[in-house]
């Protein structure tokens, strides 16, 4: 695949760059975006070993100083007791504002490690090297930063867009199916929020025949999420659109203490929920809950909870995205077609019970 390279014009632009084997020349790309000779990165313990040599190797030959933190892989790392833990290591490792955080890996690492770049010393430069397709087409693009609390997901966080996003398709290649499929519900979302064509494309394919054309669907979903960020960078109004499925799926996240189901697999129930009480209540098209309830299926993200849709909507009420006794939610009116739809808490529960 060539290089493909989509421009973010947020408060701070910079490049998204997509192809394979962007790791072997990583510093190359990274002195034209910072200008930091001494690089920080933050990773896990499933990363590490595949990919954290490689990276520090491809620093180190070009003349850069290298540390490493790596931490254990999962949502119930996303914490404030790892995120002091990262700030520890960049003290320890004396790392300053002339600096540069490396966020290497999935959803949680790009998560934490792009806050900690956002509030260590009040603010130093990071890159994110997106190693999982959830992260690749949705969470590494837009700025956004955070750790979980005990009582709801990303409630502490800040917008901090990164200096870079180094889209290396070939790291796919080791990611383990389940963790694959869980980033199609990410890719789900952004057909039915934005891309009748890709809701589409993914109808006609399954798990296996969509790594085909693979690298067009990141560069669709990017260019969406890219597009929506300038047009909403602090998630105002437009931007809320990119919530779709997580309002309730974060409340399935926190119910389950972040182990009992995956990200993508918690939004797609949280998406066929909503898209239900919504076309019950002749919000959406007739035949849109089967049809994603069938695109879903396809792509083995059929997940049931013990949940009832009432139970989750009472405990999404800690959701961000309330105000006071108002909340917005959001509802697809066809595949490709979202709105944002202002409610108070009483009508949201009526909705969803």
């Amino acid at each position: 695949m060539a290089l493909k390279k989509i421009t973010v014009k947020a408060s701070r632009g910079y490049d998204i760059l997509i192809g394979g084997g962007l790791l072997d020349n990583a510093a190359e790309h990274m002195k034209r975006a910072v200008k930091a000779k001494n690089f920080a990165v933050i990773t896990d313990d499933h990363v590490a070993p595949l990919y954290g040599d490689k990276l520090a190797d491809s620093l180190k030959s070009a003349g850069f100083s290298v540390c490493q933190k790596v931490f254990p892989h999962g949502e119930a790392s996303k914490s404030s007791y790892t995120l002091n833990a990262i700030y520890d290591f960049l003290s320890e490792n004396s790392v300053t504002r002339s600096d540069c955080v490396l966020a290497l890996g999935g959803g949680v690492v790009g998560d934490i490690a792009g806050f900690a770049a956002a509030t260590y010393q009040r603010g130093i430069d990071y890159i994110q090297i997106p190693t999982s397709l959830l992260a690749q087409v949705d969470s590494s693009v837009g700025g956004k930063t955070a750790i979980d609390l005990p009582s709801g997901k990303n409630l502490v966080g800040a917008f901090w867009q990164p200096r870079l996003v180094l889209i290396d398709t070939n790291t796919l290649d080791t990611l383990p199916e389940e963790f694959f499929i869980d980033g199609l519900g990410e890719v789900i979302k952004y057909g039915m929020i934005k891309s009748k064509s890709l809701f589409e494309l993914l109808e006609r394919h399954d798990s296996l025949g969509i790594r085909g054309v693979l690298e067009d669907v990141i560069y669709e979903c990017v260019s969406i999420k890219a597009a929506v960020v300038e047009a909403d960078e602090f998630d105002s109004g437009e931007r809320m659109l990119l919530n779709f499925g997580h309002t309730l799926g974060h409340a399935i996240e926190k119910m389950t203490n972040y182990t009992g189901i995956s990200h993508g697999r918690a939004i797609s129930v949280g998406m066929r929920m909503i898209t239900k009480a919504a076309e019950n209540s002749a919000l959406t098209a007739k035949g849109l809950t089967n049809r994603l309830t069938a695109c879903l299926e396809r792509y083995g993200l059929n997940a049931e909870v013990a949940f009832t849709p009432y139970e989750l909507a009472k405990a999404a009420l800690n959701d961000k995205k309330r105000m006071g006794e108002m909340i917005h939610i959001i509802v697809c009116k066809d595949a490709g077609k979202s709105e944002v739809i202002k409610m108070s808490t009483n009508e949201f529960i009526l909705l969803l019970s």
